[in-house]
């Protein structure tokens, strides 16, 4: 019983042995045959490609999808790295873009500055504006500039297209401006159609009225304000607005300067005129004048 059941094990491990016996006998001569290096071999190992490789094209697709698997997610890993990459310049170039169009604002609003036609008497200071420190019943805002700037209180201060309040208010390094809208604003102007005088009165809204008008019914919608120079607090000749009427027929102004966008101001230097408070104060002042001038 004991042969029996040794035989199988026996002709097993012979099977087995000569088995690999022949594989190596076969891969030994695969070797010899791709490492001979004649015309005949050459022919041999062309026709044995021919006949075997392409029956062997079912055992390689596996290997095939595999490696294309692997560059599939390889080029998806680089395509997924580029649009983070062409993610993060958008956002980028957004904020250049966005930063961009506030310098071409500025310098719009700068250029519209240097193209406000003033009396050449007339000299000018550019400021710009800290903080709009105005509440529901006071409009005002803060300008860089004081009296280290030699500003003095009173003086006119305009944007790129008209005037927009006086100075009330002078510190060291800043000042304080009231705008045409406030209450405490009044401004003496005139119309230029017609010539009239009247006073524009801020009442917290950004179409003042305009009072004290002679004849306002020769007054028309969208005739140009300036400012008349009465009273020498405002140089004349600066433009305030244009006339609008409302449903019940009150005169306002349009104003011209734009008050939600105040960025850069320029103050005027205006010395008010002499006041003349004692009768013949002007002939008396002549007299002086003509006394200094002689010899």
């Amino acid at each position: 019983m004991a042969r029996d059941r040794n035989t199988p094990d026996r002709y097993s491990t012979s099977l087995g042995r000569l088995i690999l016996s022949a594989l190596i006998v076969l891969l030994l001569g695969l070797f010899l045959l791709w490492r001979i290096d004649s015309p005949r071999v050459e022919r041999v190992r062309i026709e044995l490609i021919d006949r075997v490789v392409p029956n062997f094209s079912w055992a390689t697709s596996p290997l095939t999808g595999t490696i294309n698997i692997l560059r599939s997610a390889r080029s998806y890993t680089r395509i997924y790295q580029q649009n983070k990459d062409l993610r993060r310049e958008l956002q980028q170039m957004k904020a250049w873009k966005e930063a961009a169009l506030q310098r071409e604002q500025e310098n719009a609003r700068l250029l519209d500055l240097n193209n406000v036609r003033l009396d050449p008497k007339f000299t000018k200071i550019t400021g710009v504006v800290l903080a709009d420190s105005g509440s529901p019943f006071r409009q005002t805002v803060l300008l860089n500039i004081g009296k280290r700037d030699g500003i003095v209180d009173g003086w006119a201060a305009i944007d790129g297209i008209g005037l927009v309040g006086r100075i009330a208010g002078v510190g060291e390094r800043t000042s304080r401006v009231i705008l045409l809208g406030d209450t405490s604003s009044r401004v003496a102007v005139t119309i230029e159609s017609n010539g009239q005088t009247g006073l524009v009165v801020g009442d917290n809204t950004s179409q003042p009225p305009i009072e004290f008008l002679e004849n306002p019914e020769t007054v028309r919608p969208g005739d140009r304000v300036m400012t008349s120079g009465d009273g020498g607090v405002f140089p004349s000749g600066i433009l305030v607005g244009q006339v609008t009427q409302t449903q019940s027929g009150r005169l306002r102004v349009r104003l011209a300067a734009d008050m939600l966008q105040l960025e850069f101001l320029r103050v005027i230097r205006h010395m008010p005129r002499e006041t003349i408070s004692t009768p013949g104060g002007l002939v008396g002042m002549q007299n002086t004048t003509e006394l200094e001038d002689r010899p």
